[in-house]
């Protein structure tokens, strides 16, 4: 099941035109929130895909529909346990040295031995025959080509890899190479002459990590920066009225979340979940804060096709029904107003991280929220990498993220990840028999109509995680150039379709 966009969103993929002339160096800048951690895809591949200089096997097209990408197509056994991928003809690597089904099935056995989406598919071997790689399962994938479309699928040379399998090095297909790369904060890029398909049109590119929305829209409005991803709502009104940049936002398949562990003796039960939940004024946050028009009424957003149910009661906020069922699972008010049970307070720790400068605005009405129903939070704003390192070590108690429903392009990946049982973004000490068998023959083809949403609802009633709002990604683009656009899988920042505008 693909992800579907409502008419709005599709045509917000558009050109820029625009009278300015263009930077004297020929350099597109990009500045974005996501540090560059390490040359391995496993870290920083979605970094490399988005700027155009890693590919995979499989890509994604405007309507959220798989297309042929490194691989020209693909075919499964009758009985699901057999795909093969026929690999595109006349491909070179960044090295010069040609891509085949060998140099492809390597990089994709690599990914395997890491934890990933591959890891989870039931893999039992990748190899080359011929021109083609065959990935052989245990148990029937039908998602297996979507799988492939992440960005921890990408292809890179032999040549990129130490002995311990981790890449040293960014070798790959795309329209650009990397000239020079500086983790964790910039990469530059040029044209790969070698390039199997359409030239891009600007020559050279530049990539710069930068953590504060402040900081980045500053680039956007001196110019510093063409291409400024991930603004924050005061930005948005303030350079939507600028004559220097134009800002582009859409609805996008991401999901502002927390995060629970459902293992704490305070969050151990859907009941207690559901009384965090309804502490939360979603509309008022997402109009006050976020500026959106509304909040979250369950965790997949509209354009989840098939995961999103209509039907489904929407999450609700009433602060005297929080208070009246944690009362009723035994806490009471302490002389200071937090709630207290056999001795213990109340009291979490809530992680987010600055990288989306909208998480720290969030939590700090989270924290209000929650006081008013005697629930004290501390706001711990860090490096994004600790939600899953406290999740591993089993010291979170919430986080507050961002999840992308559209990395992998059919949802149940992420599913597969997050909940099927657990996961680093997604559940924490929560683990449902039923949903998990119900993932699972959605994963393999076999599930019934409506299985999705009956998913779905599972999430809603239990709660592993709270939805607070649904996404909008918002970028300011240089009216130096046209061909800016907002991808809605959030694959690429589509550098090879910007040129400077005459």
């Amino acid at each position: 099941m693909r992800l579907t966009l409502p008419s709005t969103l599709t045509a917000l993929i558009l050109a820029l035109a625009a009278p300015a002339v263009a930077a004297g160096d020929g350099s597109l800048d990009v500045a974005a929130p996501f540090e560059i951690v390490s040359p391995d895809p496993t870290t920083s591949g979605s970094i490399f895909t988005r700027m155009s200089i890693a590919e995979t096997l499989v890509e994604v097209g405007p309507d959220g529909a798989l297309i042929p990408g490194l691989a020209t197509g693909w075919e499964v056994s009758a009985d699901g346990l057999l795909w093969r991928f026929a690999i595109r003809e006349g491909v070179r690597f960044h090295d010069g040295t040609p891509l085949d089904a060998e140099a492809a099935a390597n990089a994709l056995r690599i990914a395997l031995a890491k934890p990933g989406l591959l890891d989870r598919a039931g893999v039992t071997r990748i190899e080359a025959e011929g021109s083609a790689v065959v990935v052989r399962l245990a148990a029937p994938l039908s998602a297996l080509p979507a799988f492939l479309a992440e960005y921890r699928a990408q292809i890179l040379a032999p040549s990129s890899y130490g002995p311990d399998g981790m890449a040293t090095a960014v070798i790959g297909t795309g329209p650009y190479r990397i000239t020079s790369m500086e983790p964790p904060l910039t990469l530059n890029a040029e044209a790969f002459a070698g390039y199997w398909g359409a030239a891009p049109a600007i020559p050279k590119v530049s990539y710069s990590a930068v953590g504060r929305a402040e900081t980045r829209a500053l680039m956007a409005e001196s110019g510093d920066s063409d291409f400024v991803y991930n603004l924050d709502p005061a930005s948005v009104s303030r350079l939507s009225g600028s004559d220097d940049v134009t800002v582009l936002s859409a609805p996008i398949p991401r999901s502002l979340l927390l995060k629970v562990n459902a293992a704490r003796p305070a969050m151990n039960t859907p009941e207690a979940r559901r009384a965090l939940s309804l502490a939360i004024d979603r509309v008022g946050l997402a109009q006050a804060v976020l500026r959106y028009p509304e909040g979250a009424t369950q965790l997949f957003p509209p354009a989840v096709d098939g995961w999103h149910d209509a039907a489904l009661p929407p999450l609700a906020y009433d602060p005297k029904e929080a208070k009246a069922i944690l009362a009723g699972l035994g806490w009471a008010p302490g002389a200071d107003g937090v709630l207290e049970r056999d001795g213990a307070r109340f009291a979490l720790t809530l992680t987010t991280y600055p990288d989306r400068p909208e998480l720290p605005l969030v939590a700090a009405v989270l924290e209000q929220q929650f006081r008013q129903i005697g629930v004290t939070l501390s706001i711990d704003s860090t490096n994004s990498s600790e939600i899953p390192a406290r999740h591993a070590s089993g010291a979170l108690d919430l986080g507050l993220l961002a999840r992308n429903f559209a990395l992998v392009p059919d949802p149940i990946g992420t599913v597969m990840q997050d909940y099927a049982p657990t996961g680093d973004w997604g559940a924490m000490g929560w683990e449902n028999a039923d949903f998990v068998a119900l993932a699972g023959a959605i994963a393999r083809g076999e599930a019934a109509p409506g299985a999705r949403a009956q998913a779905a609802a599972i999430l809603q009633a239990e709660l592993p995680v709270i939805p607070i709002a649904w996404y909008r990604q918002s970028l300011a683009v240089s009216k130096a150039v046209k061909g800016g656009m907002i991808d809605p899988w959030e694959r690429t920042f589509g550098l090879p379709s910007i040129a400077w505008a005459e």
